[in-house]
């Protein structure tokens, strides 16, 4: 996957963006652009989970539905890839189990996880979240309603101020059930 530029280091350095993407929206393509923008990573592949433990799947469209309407949201996009490795992986989708697997399959890699401020405030009810901290960077990029103390984060967590948009899913979904245009808010690919 993705591109081949280098780091010092000799790795590339991958930001993932897990998620359901039920569906993929102009919030999600600004914080991917604002990261690989931000020179922390080469390279941002927004992660198709197949199922979020923490998540209700009453909702969920179907996988590969998700995954097609996420490729064509940011095919035009350089550096910025769909990726479907969690449906290759035991399910529910834990990230510590991905970014395990991750490591192990791309050794000439290194993975940042990307997570919004408001998963940064439950991230001790992640499972192994230890493990995350231990083997990877984290980038938190602000939400709505989370705040975030920069002074007590971990050394190998970053925040990355970007501007705050007001766009999820779950209003976008609702949007749709109501017959209402929601073109303003996903991907003209949508």
């Amino acid at each position: 996957m993705g591109d081949e530029k280098q780091r010092d280091n000799g790795k590339v350095v991958v930001g993932i963006m897990g998620g359901s993407y039920n569906p993929v929206h102009n919030g999600h393509i600004a914080i991917a652009k604002g990261v690989l923008q931000s020179g922390m990573v080469d390279e941002v592949w927004l992660m198709v989970s197949p199922r979020n433990p923490l998540k209700q799947q009453s909702e969920l469209m179907p996988d590969e539905e998700r995954l097609d309407k996420v490729r064509r949201a940011v095919s035009s996009l350089p550096h910025i890839e769909a990726c479907d490795i969690e449906f290759g992986l035991p399910t529910p989708s834990y990230t510590y189990l991905t970014m395990r697997y991750l490591r192990e399959a791309f050794p000439d890699r290194r993975f940042a996880l990307v997570i919004g401020a408001d998963n940064w405030e439950r991230f001790p009810l992640w499972r192994n979240h230890e493990e995350l901290l231990e083997k990877h960077q984290l980038i938190v990029y602000p939400r709505k309603g989370s705040t975030v103390d920069c002074a007590e984060l971990p050394d190998n967590v970053s925040y990355l101020d970007l501007p705050l948009l007001d766009i999820s899913s779950t209003e976008i979904r609702e949007r749709i059930a109501r017959g209402e245009d929601v073109s303003a808010l996903v991907p003209k690919e949508f």
